[in-house]
């Protein structure tokens, strides 16, 4: 992309009638907080330097749009960070890293803003804020589209499905594709295509110097091979290029929804059907509860086949009980991606402890079901369906270890009033301490980091945590891209 040439020099193309500027100018430093978390001071030149270098733009607390630039999906997290970066393209990144690193600053790195640990944001740092970079390109005779990190789930499905493709990636529209790519990249597809992470063909990334490389599996092959499932650790990615596959717009899939009293039985028979399922069959499970306060279980489906093929493979599901909704249809397929954004909405508090499951035990079933009627109406219990394409990947082939996993189990609480956050967060401990006996290791997308040690970080990494700690060694020394499910460098 093209850099804005600045008339002069980068001071003098300032607009003056700025707040901020003109707190440059007055030369006031600004408050920051380092890598290590202690109390530093930005120079005032150094700022209006930066500022001057970026396309995109430099936002202080006093700046309309900083707090629209600062907040995430899950409004849980309320952090105010010391200045933001609105970056534009790949130059701008480079710049803002260098800045980054030359003031050892804390740095949190916003994607699609979607992360659930709210580790995007963070409390007096820097924020690279990567929202602005928006293009999707599809070539749709290579089946390649080339995303910008910025991009949304439900944004890359239009411009994808336009072309009759698609590549999995996702359950809620408006999540972002960076996070959830690096993190491994579920789906309703996943089954029967695996992961995103999978279908990752290449990346650019900034390194923590500054450097922009590429990543593919001819070039930095390591680096490749750590960006599909070992997270942000390694630098900013600015474009990823993913695989597409063929897919029909319209889809057999929606939910099918059992009265808790029929839960038991419900589950039991879904376990079943699930663990025999073909790969295009796509079949999550939760315990929820509908707008009027019932307490239900949901089936959701997604068929990727044909609608004859899906009617025969699904039908066993309405045999699962007596259904108080039976909305399984023909439905497009950007639609089925949709079906959670109401439920899940961005602003709303959240708070998600999950694990992986080989099998769904029926002490496990018994255990849930008896309890979910006494929980708080914001708790929900969620088996997210894996298996099939993701299992047959070996779990060294690249960073994601947990290939071997059937389901994800997430218990999710959602609330608007802050009042009521500790109550619900008990909750979600409570729920999840049911589950936590038959799980073993956990999505790095859905985990809560101030909950895990070091160790049970490395841990879930299993045997690919020393690959990871050494590429990370050599693309981020210093460890300044650590929020998130952190890889440690490896030591000289």
């Amino acid at each position: 992309m093209r850099r804005r040439t600045f008339l002069g020099s980068g001071v003098a193309a300032l607009s003056l009638s700025s707040f901020p500027l003109r707190r440059l100018y007055a030369g006031e430093d600004l408050p920051a907080v380092s890598r290590t978390g202690r109390g530093i001071s930005l120079p005032a030149s150094a700022l209006a330097d930066l500022r001057a270098q970026l396309r995109g733009g430099l936002l202080l607390a006093s700046d309309a749009g900083y707090d629209a630039a600062r907040r995430i999906w899950n409004g849980a997290f309320d952090r105010k960070p010391a200045l933001i970066a609105s970056c534009a393209g790949a130059a701008d990144v480079m710049r803002t890293v260098e800045f980054a690193r030359a003031h050892d600053l804390l740095v949190a790195v916003r994607g699609g803003g979607h992360s659930i640990s709210g580790q995007s944001v963070c409390e007096g740092g820097l924020m690279i804020s990567l929202e602005g970079m928006r293009g999707i390109r599809i070539d749709p005779e290579a089946r390649v589209a080339r995303v910008e990190p910025g991009v949304l789930l439900g944004e890359l499905d239009r411009e994808a499905q336009s072309f009759g493709l698609v590549t999995p990636a996702g359950t809620v529209s408006h999540t972002g594709v960076a996070g959830l790519t690096l993190g491994g990249g579920f789906g309703r597809l996943a089954r029967k295509f695996g992961l995103a992470c999978d279908n990752l063909l290449a990346a650019d990334l900034v390194a923590a110097d500054g450097r922009l490389v590429q990543a593919s599996a001819s070039e930095n092959p390591d680096l490749f091979w750590a960006l599909r499932g070992g997270g942000g650790n390694f630098g900013v990615v600015t474009s990823f290029e993913f695989r597409l596959h063929p897919s029909p717009p319209v889809l057999l899939g929606g939910p099918a929804i059992f009265p808790l009293a029929q839960a038991r039985d419900a589950l039991r028979a879904y376990a079943d059907f699930a663990g025999n399922a073909p790969d295009d069959v796509y079949a999550d499970a939760a315990l929820t509860r509908l707008p009027d306060g019932q307490p239900v279980l949901v089936i959701d489906t997604c068929y990727a086949g044909s609608i004859e093929a899906g009617e025969k493979a699904l039908a066993s599901i309405r045999k699962f009980g007596k259904p108080i909704v039976d909305a399984i249809a023909p439905t497009p397929y950007v639609k089925l991606q949709q079906s959670a954004d109401v439920q899940l909405a961005r602003g709303r508090r959240y708070y998600l402890k999950a694990g992986f499951l080989r099998t769904i035990d029926p002490s496990l079933v018994d255990a849930l079901v008896e309890e979910f009627a006494g929980l708080p109406p914001a708790v929900m219990v969620i088996f997210a369906d894996a298996g099939g394409a993701i299992s047959r990947v070996a779990p060294t082939a690249t960073a994601f270890w947990h290939r071997p996993a059937r389901w994800n189990v997430v218990v999710a609480t959602a609330w608007d009033n802050p009042a009521d956050t500790e109550a619900n967060m008990a909750a979600g401990r409570r729920a999840y301490a049911i589950v936590e006996p038959h799980v073993k290791g956990f999505y790095v997308n859905d985990m809560n980091l101030g909950e895990q040690s070091q160790a049970q970080v490395d841990g879930n990494y299993g045997g690919n945590l020393a690959r990871l700690a050494k590429v990370k060694s050599q693309y981020d020394p210093s460890n300044l891209f650590h929020l998130n499910a952190n890889v440690q460098p490896a030591r000289a």
